[in-house]
């Protein structure tokens, strides 16, 4: 079996605008791409990549030419050869081809990935995680509502002020009493004094764990802010080297809960071996959104296949990330499900998407 072609087919992609964090903005006219991998056997696999814009080139030109003439199956020899291009090639695009490998072999297999990679479990909680709200009662009627619904947990976003922040989560809260996890995700946001300011309040309010409240680099103050707090901190989203960088984190006790997702990480391959390496710390990996449905639904093997995995993230809950499936994941009651199908088991909505078709890139 050998790679055929790469290509990218572009999509535009309509989403209304929407923000997190202090300055993070997102929506608007935008496009998708759908990379697929093709074979000599007729079995192609998919991944999405969003910006194509501006990623689908590193693909074409500098992934596509390592992929021609590989088998497929080989798939720790050909990402552990992407890995060396990511001082000049995007993660996000690494792990695309990464996941297209592996829709390959589970088609090939007749097996949704996650059975490949040895399933621990089959259905998983879901926490609504929230975009940026003005006011504080507009984060309370969005974690009601996420509450009717059967969600268990709610994750924060507010305003990236620690004075603003404490007022929003005591709100919340407030509002869903103790029947509901709650998480703040500060975003990097803060420095160490007012980290543990917020830390403080958090344990006080019994929130369920504290993401991302430093720079992403400031492994210093993640050790002393570890040592001072008892809340459990989540860092690591897009800590220095990925996963070759977590090793620092765990033993000099910098966060308590590893992070990462497919495209951040690099792809399915790199995401599994982070959440193994966490294991072997008895700690927990959560994972990340992937940014678009198809990532998502790599995310969703990967986490049906470790064992310390708790959540599945839906961010934002407004719904923005959800486009370019037959049908998404189903999230009723607060609870996703292992997928069933082959390969990735998602059906892509190409009459949709080549309704407002833009182009190829191959």
């Amino acid at each position: 079996m050998q790679i055929t072609d790469v290509k990218v087919e572009v999509f535009g992609w309509q989403v209304e605008p929407w923000r997190v964090g202090a300055g993070m903005r997102f929506g608007g006219p935008r496009q998708i791409g759908v990379v697929t991998v093709e074979t000599d056997e007729g079995i192609s696999g998919n991944a999405f990549l969003g910006g194509p814009e501006h990623q689908a080139g590193y693909l074409i030109d500098t992934i596509k030419p390592r992929l021609l003439g590989r088998n497929p199956q080989d798939i720790g020899t050909i990402w552990a050869e992407l890995w060396k291009l990511n001082r000049g090639v995007p993660l996000s695009v690494i792990g695309a081809a990464d996941i297209c490998l592996w829709d390959i072999n589970g088609k090939l297999a007749g097996q949704p990935i996650h059975r490949l990679l040895g399933t621990c479990k089959e259905s998983v909680p879901v926490y609504s995680s929230t975009a940026w709200w003005e006011t504080k009662e507009e984060y309370q009627e969005e974690a009601l509502k996420f509450q009717e619904l059967g969600f268990p947990a709610h994750k924060i976003h507010p305003h990236s002020d620690p004075k603003a922040d404490i007022e929003i989560c005591k709100a919340v809260r407030e509002a869903v009493g103790d029947d509901m996890e709650l998480m703040l995700d500060s975003m990097w946001a803060y420095g160490y004094e007012d980290a543990v300011r917020v830390g403080r309040a958090m344990e006080d309010l019994r929130y369920y764990w504290y993401e991302d409240p430093l720079a992403e680099e400031d492994l210093y103050s993640y050790v002393k802010l570890n040592e001072k707090l008892d809340i459990p901190i989540m860092a690591t989203e897009f800590a220095p080297g990925r996963y070759y960088g977590m090793t620092q984190w765990i033993t000099r006790y910098a966060t308590d809960i590893l992070r990462g997702d497919v495209a951040v990480t690099g792809g399915i391959t790199p995401l599994v071996r982070l959440c193994h390496l966490a294991e072997g710390f008895r700690m927990k990996c959560e994972i990340h959104h992937g940014g678009n449905s198809l990532n998502n639904v790599a995310n969703l093997h990967v986490t049906m296949a470790v064992p310390n995995c708790e959540f599945y993230e839906f961010f934002p809950c407004t719904g923005s990330n959800v486009f370019g499936l037959v049908e998404d994941i189903d999230m009723t009651g607060g609870m996703v499900h292992a997928p069933t199908e082959p390969g990735l088991g998602y059906e892509i909505d190409w009459e949709r998407l080549r309704s407002d078709y833009k182009g190829t890139v191959e």
